[in-house]
């Protein structure tokens, strides 16, 4: 590559596991962020819960010591109606899910009904409900399409893991025989969505994530360098279980500070 090449131009992020952990502030996210700004770099912060609005995440980062504006915030449940939008616009859904999908929706004028829907989407919740997923199963036999926020099998706790989306969505598929679109990562779409959001371009955007089995592929296959961090789930020993590699590996986003613009060294 030549210099001109290498500069990064633009960042994604996840959130969970890179900028926060458990709602603490992973220690050098607020500066890397301030870097970006000062910089002149636009950035993107993802996450695949659907279950808060970015106008909820941002009181939720600010609450870590972030301050990052709504609009630099993007969710799966925003990619899904993007998505749905683009597919079938003024369209309705019966949603299994909570603000964060529901405000999606109502924003492109979808709507939500468990009348004929066109659509069931499935999203995040902490209160699954044994009615709400008969509906949808119901609604989906009748021939509504499928269509889920992300494949997350699990979520975390501070008692420990929950039942996420992709759980819900395989008991859906068992009942019913039929899969969902899965619309968040490590769906490259979601990703080209959020490129699109800020205006950049994949050749010269890097991905920061803490999961290879997400963040990582979904960034490579969107064609973008990635950085794996260690401060969530993935391991630099992990690594070595998958068949692709993320461009650079470090234990944080802090070890990125000082070089946002060419922090890459192949492996």
């Amino acid at each position: 590559m030549t210099a001109k090449d290498d500069q990064i131009l633009s960042y994604l992020t996840d959130m969970d596991g890179v900028l926060v952990h458990e709602d603490q502030l992973i220690p050098g996210a607020d500066e890397f962020l301030a870097e970006l700004r000062e910089n002149e770099i636009p950035f993107l912060v993802l996450t695949n819960n659907s279950i808060r609005t970015p106008r909820d995440l941002q009181a939720r980062l600010r609450h870590t010591g972030l301050d990052i504006p709504e609009e630099s915030i993007w969710t799966s449940a925003l990619a899904t109606a993007t998505f749905l939008d683009d597919q079938r616009p003024n369209g309705t859904a019966y949603v299994v899910g909570e603000s964060g999908l529901t405000t999606a929706l109502h924003e492109i004028g979808y709507v939500l009904t468990d009348s004929d829907p066109d659509y069931v989407v499935l999203g995040e919740t902490r209160t699954y409900s044994f009615e709400a997923i008969t509906t949808a199963i119901r609604l989906v036999d009748r021939g509504a399409k499928f269509i889920a926020t992300n494949p997350d099998a699990t979520g975390p706790s501070r008692d420990g893991v929950l039942p996420a989306t992709g759980s819900v969505a395989a008991l859906i598929t068992r009942a019913t025989g039929k899969d969902p679109y899965y619309v968040g990562k490590p769906n490259p779409l979601m990703m080209r969505s959020a490129l699109r959001r800020i205006g950049a371009h994949s050749q010269s955007t890097v991905m920061i994530g803490d999961r290879m089995d997400t963040d990582v592929i979904a960034g490579l296959e969107a064609g973008m360098r990635t950085v794996l961090v260690t401060s969530g789930i993935s391991t630099k020993s992990s690594v070595e279980k998958y068949p692709f590699r993320p461009t650079l590996v470090v234990d944080s986003v802090a070890d990125l500070l000082n070089r946002t613009r060419t922090p890459f060294v192949e492996l």
